[in-house]
């Protein structure tokens, strides 16, 4: 099930300690039919941006960089698995992994919010 991703707001939940999204972050989507974008900031992310692509059962399959508040660039690849909430939120479960510094893998969770 595609879901249409234009112009919304999500908030990590929670995020494994190997990474540097935090409850702070904030990721602002943006879609043209299956490709994603989003601008992401906030907590340890000075500034982030992510691309990929929406696959035909909903999942993100995306690459992301950003610069943290070390002024590192950090690279990686994701895959999230969406999930519809009681109240039509989405939920997405994240498998993430390093492509910079040590290649660690790890997993969060973004919920989408009405604003900020």
């Amino acid at each position: 099930m595609k879901f249409n991703l234009e112009g919304k707001l999500f908030l990590s939940v929670t995020n494994s300690e190997n990474g540097d999204v935090g409850v702070e972050t904030l990721f602002h989507y943006h879609q043209d039919r299956e490709i994603i974008s989003a601008d992401y900031y906030g907590g340890k992310i000075i500034k982030g941006h992510l691309l990929g692509v929406m696959l035909d059962n909903g999942q993100l399959d995306f690459y992301y960089h950003h610069v943290n508040n070390l002024h590192q660039v950090m690279i990686g690849k994701c895959l999230s698995t969406p999930e519809v909430l009681e109240d039509g939120r989405l939920r997405y479960m994240e498998q993430w992994q390093w492509l910079s510094g040590d290649k660690s893998k790890g997993e969060s969770i973004v919920e989408e919010i009405d604003s900020v």
